[in-house]
């Protein structure tokens, strides 16, 4: 729907606008029975939707095949990080590398001219100076500059987001009032919705599950299967206290427990960094961090050196987690962003 009314947006405003939505999605997999709407999965709904809306809005339309870069790109970063024990976040990815990478480029190959790639993100794009500044949007409850922080000033200086300034209500309002067929789907919320085992595909690797001295409470088979801060489904019982996952550590197999204040961290490192705004800051530097996209962003100091930064937080944050972004802010301007390690 965002997309749809972005496009229907720009088209009023007097531009050319060409549809594309590109193909993902790998039918050797099985189908997920999770239910659910979700950005991995079988396509045939979405692209005869979109098609649906291209004709009604007068527009051309293509489907652009993304899955060879998709595979390459998002799932096997997904495969390689869960191997190791950490938790990453696909979206960030897909994003980065695949849709306004890979989608752009090969809409190009296959016979696209444009100015500009537009998309329904919510988020705001400034120009001051010569530079591209990344804004959040202004509805923060919908606000998608968590996901597309990777972002070069190149892509930034040939994409538009026509929504960044509008809230989901005023948006779910005007795709109604402009009949577009989409206005009430539901907006996609998980990566996948099936059991992340169809994707990675490891066989199971049985170890302990133990508290930070070592002491046993249970097995499992496999550390992909757990995320910092997991509590139920764990695989342990009869404790006295409710105990949460605080570590994951692939050499030695082993899944570790503790209770909640054992998940809160006062700083952390990251690296495989990406200043989208400008350039790394050469002092410490206050900012607010983002370790995930519904996290509240925190107050802390950044310090970079030899490409990794350092973030100490004014007060502790629960489950910092290995392979997902922390993300700066100074203000309503994204400054980039990095790999928690």
């Amino acid at each position: 729907m965002d997309s749809a009314l972005a496009a229907a947006l720009l088209k009023e405003q007097g531009h050319e606008v060409a549809g594309a939505i590109m193909s993902i999605w790998d039918s050797s997999m099985p189908t997920p029975m999770g239910g659910g709407e979700a950005c991995f999965g079988p396509e045939e709904k979405d692209i005869e939707a979109a098609s649906a809306i291209a004709r009604g809005l007068g527009i051309p339309f293509s489907v652009i095949d993304c899955r060879q870069e998709y595979k390459d790109i998002v799932l096997q970063n997904f495969r390689e990080e869960y191997k190791k024990g950490r938790t990453p976040n696909p979206c960030v990815w897909c994003n980065s590398f695949v849709k306004f990478g890979a989608l752009p480029a090969a809409a190009k190959r296959q016979g696209f001219g444009f100015d500009k790639f537009a998309t329904g993100h919510y988020a705001r794009i400034e120009e001051q100076n010569g530079k591209f500044l990344l804004k959040t949007a202004v509805d923060r409850t919908r606000d998608q500059t968590y996901f597309i922080y990777r972002l070069k000033q190149s892509q930034l200086a040939g994409t538009l987001f026509p929504l960044g300034a509008m809230t989901k209500k005023e948006v779910r309002a005007l795709a109604k009032a402009k009949n577009i067929p989409v206005a009430d789907k539901k907006d996609s919320q998980d990566f996948y919705c099936g059991d992340y085992n169809d994707i990675l595909k490891f066989d199971a690797n049985p170890g302990s599950i133990v508290d930070k001295t070592g002491k046993v409470f249970g097995r499992h088979n496999g550390i992909w299967n757990y995320t910092i801060g997991k509590r139920k489904g764990v695989g342990i019982s009869g404790t006295k206290e409710p105990l949460y996952v605080t570590a994951l550590l692939a050499k030695q197999n082993l899944v570790v427990v503790g209770p909640k204040e054992d998940l809160y961290s006062g700083s952390l490192t990251a690296s495989d960094l990406n200043w989208c705004s400008g350039s790394a800051p050469d002092k410490p530097l206050r900012v607010k961090a983002k370790i995930r996209q519904m996290h509240k962003p925190a107050d802390a100091e950044v310090t970079v050196k030899n490409g990794k930064a350092a973030v100490k937080f004014d007060e502790p944050q629960m489950s910092v987690t290995a392979g997902q972004s922390v993300v700066f802010y100074d203000g309503d301007t994204v400054l980039g962003g990095g790999i928690i390690d």
